[in-house]
């Protein structure tokens, strides 16, 4: 996390991408404590910003509350990793086949650019770049679904599903195998094949919950 930046109109909006990207490099870690005052000394900025900022990360799934502990880092287990990708073997597979029917040729062009630019970031083995490239890569190819509440359901899951990669990765650096995948995927969705994009993609996160609990330790 830099201490200096220069502030746009929100300072929470900085202060939270800040925090996310802390929580999602392992510089915050699994389980620490995040104190307001020493957070917003490290930021440059009050401590307003940082609260309204853990705020909105409690909500999606980033940092967990305690009466008496207070705000901390969320740990990933076998429980919450199952849950979160229970969600998203139900609801994803089907927003991309829908976006596929659709036809939404920027979305794929998105895709595309995501899926060059992973493949840089793997040459560079920019860790943080490629988690940001792989939840735009899945989100352009599900937001054109059709499907407002379902685009947004999946969206909340964004910092959670990031989160539990982070374990996966960690234990197992999968990214070329994922590249692999997602060119798969992305080819399918290219042709039109609704069905198959959709089966690719089903299978593409079942693989990686079950090599993601192996790392865990699930019972």
């Amino acid at each position: 996390m830099s201490s200096t930046f220069s502030l746009p109109a929100s300072r929470t909006e900085v202060v939270l991408d800040e925090i996310r990207r802390g929580i999602l490099t392992r510089e915050l870690k699994p389980g620490q404590p995040l104190v307001e005052a020493e957070l917003a000394a490290r930021l440059g900025v009050s401590k307003t910003p940082v609260r309204e900022a853990l705020k909105v990360l409690s909500n999606t799934g980033l940092v967990t509350f305690s009466p008496y502990k207070g705000a901390s880092v969320c740990v990933v287990d076998a429980e919450l990793a199952k849950s979160v990708y229970d969600v998203r073997m139900v609801l994803e597979p089907e927003a991309v086949r829908r976006s596929v029917e659709r036809r939404s040729p920027d979305l794929l062009e998105d895709a595309a650019e995501a899926l060059k630019e992973a493949s840089a970031a793997l040459s560079d083995k920019d860790h943080a770049a490629l988690s940001l490239l792989n939840r735009r890569f899945h989100r352009a190819l599900y937001s054109g679904c059709g499907n407002p509440l379902m685009v947004s359901m999946l969206d909340d899951l964004r910092d959670r599903a990031a989160l539990i990669s982070v374990v996966g990765w960690e234990a197992n650096p999968s990214w070329r195998k994922e590249w692999n995948e997602h060119k798969a995927v992305l080819a399918a969705a290219k042709k039109g094949d609704a069905e198959g994009a959709a089966g690719l993609l089903r299978t593409h996160i079942g693989d990686f919950l079950e090599r993601t609990l192996e790392t865990i330790g699930d019972a």
